[in-house]
């Protein structure tokens, strides 16, 4: 007799990890400083999880998207956030499900009446994949790209806004400040994701520090060197702890995960990029973890907020 496991994971991740999304759009909206998950999933289209995609709120608006897999476009009008109040998007690795829905989201900024640039990072190419560079000219080229007649988003001309590009060098394994602004400071490392170049990014805000692994195997010392102390990491948890010698090029394992909170100091781990192989075996992959980090552990949900820097009280409470 064949016995099907799917229906079985599917009705636990609703029972344990479903949230009410109002509540959530609000605290984001109305923190400090906050992280909101787009999309919590990979690249399968396990129920109902976008691929890869957060939001780092500044005073009630969104300044940060980091990656755009597909079903971010979705999420990102759920949140209630809007192109025009990007100040910067950060790509980890060009991989599908942290990539596809760049052109949507960017061609929305259109409708926005946005005129400002909006800066792109991503990593520099290797093997089968392109730089961020030519990644974006192969969109957007006016004469050869994929979308041509978006051709404005190279130069800012035809009434859309430039994209310009920085590459970092996703070979370099030691910390490169890519951006500053008033509102925040991002820093970027190579990270260890197979074959992929990847990065991962730490996002400074007021003092206080967001992580976001991309994906990883986490075997670069450097990357939990760079985040030591931060307020929250979110880490992938994509495979279990039997995964095969491919799977364990591509991403951490659990114990992996645990140990590399640990040495990093996180206050507070958030794991996301679940896939079915991870969920089915949550309940040993946590337990794997909490042996080697004691701090608290987050399961993420698509339009889930944490709160780094709540609102302040109005009465001065």
């Amino acid at each position: 007799m064949k016995i099907r496991i799917a229906p079985l994971w599917r009705w636990l991740g609703l029972l344990l990890w479903m949230v009410p999304v109002g509540a959530a759009l609000a605290v984001c909206g109305t923190a400090q400083v906050a992280v909101q998950v787009l999309g919590s999933g990979g690249p399968v289209p396990d129920g109902d999880r976008a691929s890869s995609g957060y939001l780092v709120w500044i005073d009630g608006r969104s300044r940060l998207l980091v990656d755009a897999g597909g079903g971010t476009f979705l999420r990102f009008g759920q949140a209630g956030a809007k192109i025009a109040d990007l100040d910067f998007i950060a790509i980890t690795h060009l991989h599908t499900d942290h990539v596809a829905d760049l052109p949507a989201l960017l061609m929305g900024g259109f409708f926005a009446d946005r005129a400002r640039p909006l800066p792109l990072s991503g990593p520099t190419g290797g093997g089968a994949f392109p730089g961020m560079r030519e990644f974006v000219v192969g969109l957007f080229d006016p004469k050869h790209g994929i979308f041509r007649y978006l051709g404005g988003f190279t130069d800012g001309s035809g009434g859309l806004f430039e994209t310009p590009v920085t590459e970092v060098d996703a070979s370099r394994t030691t910390p490169q400040r890519i951006y500053a602004d008033a509102r925040m400071q991002i820093a970027a490392i190579g990270v260890h994701h197979g074959p992929v170049p990847a990065l991962g990014y730490l996002v400074t805000v007021r003092g206080k520090r967001i992580a976001f692994s991309g994906d990883q195997n986490g075997q670069n010392p450097q990357f939990a060197r760079m985040i030591r102390g931060a307020d929250v990491l979110i880490m992938d948890h994509a495979v279990p702890e039997y995964a095969g010698p491919v799977a364990r090029r591509l991403h951490a394992m659990p114990s992996e995960i645990g140990a590399l909170a640990r040495s990093a100091g996180v206050k507070e781990l958030v794991l996301s990029h679940w896939m079915a192989r991870s969920l089915v075996t949550w309940d040993r992959g946590l337990a794997l973890i909490r042996e080697r980090y004691q701090g608290p552990v987050v399961s993420a949900k698509d339009l889930q907020c944490i709160v780094v820097t709540a609102a302040q009280d109005p009465r001065g409470k």
